[in-house]
């Protein structure tokens, strides 16, 4: 069944938590805030005021009758809302708007929102482990490490809640583990994950084949490679990627599912103080080229320089001082909501912060942004059909 592309229609999956009739609308309070967060706010003292500064064009598409919330009323219904029923009702919205495309890498990694401790209470700062599509530059999904575990038991709950059907999933370290692989090969995806001294016995192994192979330069063994060289910033980076399929006395490799390849990358960086190399290597259930293992090992990264790296220049995600209730998860899926239709509006050409001022100023430009190639669908994607 084809999803709606209404935010009203997938509103309907979230459990409004004001009692009775309430006054405002739950699409006034989810719009106006999606909207003032791309515009630059960051608290919801900010988000009411920019509500009431933009009430005209609000109204083009809300029912404005009651006006704009008080910003005590922004930040109790955005603590009161449920982060399970609320992030994948946001990204189901996206998604509509933004199809993902199949194939691509899907990087999934980790983020401490640094700032949202609480030493009053003894809350910890909330660690959160968040999937990125590389191509689209969308955020696919979050979820939240619990407190008392890590990333390896959040890893399998955001596989659940996100669709990576067809896609190449990369995970670092951390989460190269039998029952994550497992896990993607089940939902229909492929896999490449990094390995390193947590198991030990495959990453030996692995180095060991590599160290072997290298000193003939692969002539015993099918390989495929891809050699790159970048120059700027004061430095040269030389890439090679080598990816070998499996052999039969490869160690610890019975316990992976479907795992038929390894891949090996190694970095040399010139610069004026000496050379560096960092020397990489991973597993994967599936045997592509070189240039396509070359290009999922580089666009893991993505995830950091396009995604998390943006969310604390351009978002001050680090900074975010919001941490009772569930207002910081909620805040957070409202930063990656607005950074995703920000990196898909092309038109502007310029960095993300100043096209979140940009969307500020300008309202033709706020409407590209949220309704993509569809402002005169507006309302329709607001609304939805006989609403």
């Amino acid at each position: 069944m084809e999803r709606s592309a209404s935010l009203v229609e997938q509103l309907k999956a979230v459990s409004d938590p004001r009692p009775g009739e309430p006054v405002y609308p739950l699409v006034n309070v989810v719009f106006m805030t999606i909207c003032a967060v791309i515009a630059g706010t960051d608290d919801f003292v900010a988000i009411a005021k920019f509500a009431n500064t933009k009430k005209e064009w609000f109204a083009k598409f809300l029912d404005m009758t009651q006006g704009v919330p008080s910003h005590d009323r922004f930040n109790a219904i955005l603590n009161a809302i449920k982060p399970e029923e609320f992030e994948p009702m946001l990204l189901q919205w996206i998604t509509q708007l933004h199809n993902v495309a199949d194939g691509q890498v899907i990087a999934i990694d980790g983020k401490t929102l640094r700032r949202s401790y609480d030493a009053a209470t003894g809350k910890a700062a909330i660690h959160m482990v968040s999937a990125w599509a590389t191509d689209n530059h969308i955020s696919l999904g979050q979820t939240v490490v619990d407190a008392k575990s890590n990333e390896i038991t959040a890893i399998p709950k955001l596989l659940e809640m996100i669709d990576v059907s067809r896609g190449l999933v990369t995970i670092d370290a951390m989460g190269c583990q039998t029952e994550i692989a497992a896990k993607i090969v089940d939902e229909v995806a492929d896999y490449c994950l990094a390995v390193k001294g947590n198991q030990p016995t495959l990453y030996e192994g692995i180095k060991a084949f590599f160290l072997d192979h290298l000193e003939d330069d692969f002539t015993r063994i099918k390989v495929s490679e891809h050699h790159t060289k970048e120059t700027g910033h004061g430095r040269i980076d030389e890439r090679s990627y080598y990816l070998c399929e499996v052999p039969d006395d490869l160690p610890d490799a019975g316990r992976w599912k479907d795992l038929c390849a390894i891949g090996m990358s190694i970095n040399n960086t010139q610069r004026r103080k000496g050379d560096e190399i960092a020397v990489r290597y991973y597993i994967l259930n599936k045997v592509v080229d070189g240039e396509l293992f070359a290009g999922a090992v580089r666009d893991h990264w993505g995830i950091e320089k396009s995604c998390h790296w943006q969310l604390d220049v351009a978002f001050g995600d680090d900074q975010c001082r919001i941490r009772k209730g569930h207002r910081d998860e909620n805040f957070s899926t409202l930063r990656r909501t607005a950074l995703s239709l920000l990196k898909q509006e092309k038109t502007a050409k310029c960095g993300v912060k100043n096209k979140r001022l940009n969307a500020g100023w300008n309202d033709d430009y706020m409407e590209k942004v949220v309704f993509r190639a569809h402002p005169s669908k507006a309302y329709l994607l607001l609304r939805g059909d006989g609403s």
